[in-house]
């Protein structure tokens, strides 16, 4: 039986299901600027949240799947492989570095710890003005540039294995 198929296609699942776990991120991200109360801020955070677990477990999949698929497809000598990896870990990087703190800073406005916070650590709400401020941000659209055209990227070089 050749596997190569079954492997490809547990990758182009673990990427769906990352697509669709991390999007509602995504659409929290836009959703957020909407709300005002910190109660609405603290349910959508956790929605957002919530979906992580499938995210990355997917992450998990599409990785582990993608190596394999390498191996058994002897992709490894193209360039667009080594090229996808590298784009992948910028993609990464990139929307840690520009999503974190501020995801981190909309937390503690509501008074609520992000995970990385030691535990039982309590912050001070601020105020529905300087709430408003901090969610009116354009970092939503910073992120989707960033993971979208990163997704695009990485869908052609995949398709199109140039080099």
């Amino acid at each position: 039986m050749d596997w190569y198929p079954w492997v490809v296609l547990a990758h182009i699942l673990g990427a769906f299901g990352f697509v669709f776990a991390h999007g509602v991120s995504a659409f929290v991200a836009f959703r957020l600027r909407a709300a005002r109360s910190s109660e609405q801020v603290t349910t959508l955070m956790g929605l957002s949240s919530s979906s992580l677990t499938l995210a990355y477990a997917s992450l998990l999949v599409l990785l582990v799947a993608g190596i394999a698929a390498g191996f058994m497809g002897d992709w490894w000598g193209g360039a667009w492989i080594w090229i996808s990896i590298a784009l992948l870990l910028a993609i990464a990087t990139a929307m840690y570095l520009v999503g974190t703190k501020y995801y981190v800073e909309v937390r503690h406005a509501v008074g609520q710890p992000a995970p990385q916070d030691p535990r039982g650590a309590a912050f001070e709400p601020v105020g529905p003005d300087a709430l408003a401020r901090l969610l009116d941000s354009r970092r939503p659209e910073t992120l989707a540039a960033i993971g979208g055209g990163g997704l695009t990227a990485l869908i052609a070089l995949m398709v199109l294995k140039p080099g």
